[in-house]
């Protein structure tokens, strides 16, 4: 029998934490370390909006855990305080994460979730495109001020949708009399860019800032300052500080990785009633992260990707877990997508898809030659069995398996 009194006794006691909120990614702290000079460069940008003004479309571009989501929000809180001091109601802001399922999955749900951020309303699915671009327009139009949208994880949203929503966004500022709109994109890739159609490109690409990753003794400046607000005195061992910079100075100096190590360590060392959040939980820590982030990147991928790993982990349970060829994934994604009635993509594109597994970690590929036959893939799936039943809940979940 499980003792649940036992379990909710150990945590009735001494907590570790003081404020755990302040290891949230949604955390804004009153100051910024070694992040001046981007503050610096968007506040520059931006700061015409004070009076009501078109600001250039601007474009931020670093590795996750960089600080770009972190300083777009503190230079739009800290312009929205302005602009209410002066006695003005010339700026709406509107964030949008593009990562959210049912938010920023179609054009349609992005123009509703920026018209609920006004206060208005469009039913869930039904109306035409053009209908809620209407009703948009009228809900913004009907006094001078800036719209500033911003779209985080901006690349999520095009890999989605297609690059074309942007372009259509740019250019309504010309069918508005009172409202103008603008545009800040927050992108994890570097070469988000690049891949946007030209004519696209040419009506966004008006500033573009990029972001550093920290390096390790910038993470520990920043989870010292974090760690004297979240913990209690003494609930850290000597060195973990150190270790979580360590671990996330790996991961291209990813901030939020760093946090969220000192979170979890401290949440796995309150579960077995230890006083401190030793640096064998930072261990354990990174382990579950690392399981996490996996399912994340499953549940964000585009439908089609979400197909083509559902055969592989398919084919994997099928063979007990040894190693099959890409014609075998092949087959079987064919299969999957005449059952769910998906397009299906050919070959090439697949194998391309399978080329990004490897690269993310999620499977083994290793080219072998067939002799005459030429060369091929040899696939091993790498998702942890810990997680196989969750991420395969996950898929079916998002393209409606049976």
């Amino acid at each position: 029998m499980v003792e649940i009194d036992k379990i909710f006794d150990s945590f009735s006691g001494r907590s570790l934490f003081k404020n755990k909120n302040v290891l949230r990614i949604n955390y804004v702290p009153e100051a910024i370390s070694h992040r001046d000079k981007q503050i610096e460069n968007v506040a520059s940008i931006l700061a015409p909006a004070l009076k009501g003004e078109r600001v250039s479309n601007l474009f931020v571009f670093g590795n996750t855990g960089s600080g770009k989501t972190l300083v777009v929000d503190y230079v739009s809180d800290e312009l929205v305080k302005r602009v209410q001091a002066n006695g003005e109601d010339v700026l709406k802001i509107v964030n949008v994460n593009c990562k959210l399922k049912k938010v920023a999955d179609t054009e349609y749900r992005i123009l509703a979730e920026i018209i609920r951020q006004f206060g208005g309303s469009v039913p869930v699915t039904g109306l035409p495109t053009d209908s809620v671009y209407n009703k948009f327009i009228e809900i913004i139009d009907g006094k001078k001020q800036l719209v500033l949208i911003v779209l985080d994880e901006i690349d999520q949203a095009v890999k989605k949708i297609s690059d074309g929503f942007l372009y259509t966004l740019t250019r309504l500022n010309s069918e508005l009399r009172n409202a103008q709109i603008s545009l800040v994109g927050i992108s994890n890739s570097l070469t988000f860019m690049d891949g946007l159609d030209p004519r696209v490109r040419s009506s966004l690409g008006e500033e573009e800032l990029v972001f550093p990753p920290y390096n390790a003794l910038q993470l520990q400046d920043i989870l010292k300052e974090r760690a004297l607000q979240a913990f209690n005195e003494g609930a850290l061992e000597e060195g973990a500080i150190a270790k979580c910079a360590a671990f996330a100075a790996r991961e291209h100096g990813d901030a939020r990785r760093a946090l969220d190590l000192l979170r979890v360590a401290g949440e796995l060392a309150e579960r077995e009633g230890s006083k401190q959040a030793l640096l064998r939980h930072i261990d354990e820590a990174n382990k579950k992260i690392e399981r996490d982030k996996m399912l994340d990147i499953i549940e964000s991928e585009p439908k089609q990707f979400q197909l083509v790993l559902y055969s592989i982990i398919n084919l994997h349970e099928r063979t007990n877990g040894r190693q099959f060829f890409t014609g075998d994934i092949y087959d079987n994604y064919e299969g999957i997508c005449n059952k769910t009635r998906n397009e299906i993509l050919t070959q090439r594109r697949v194998s391309d898809i399978l080329a990004e597994f490897d690269m993310l970690g999620i499977i083994n590929a290793r080219v072998i030659s067939k002799g005459r036959q030429g060369r091929t893939r040899e696939i091993k799936l790498m998702i942890p069995n810990s997680i196989l039943s969750k991420a395969k809940e996950i898929i079916r979940d998002s393209v409606e398996l049976g």
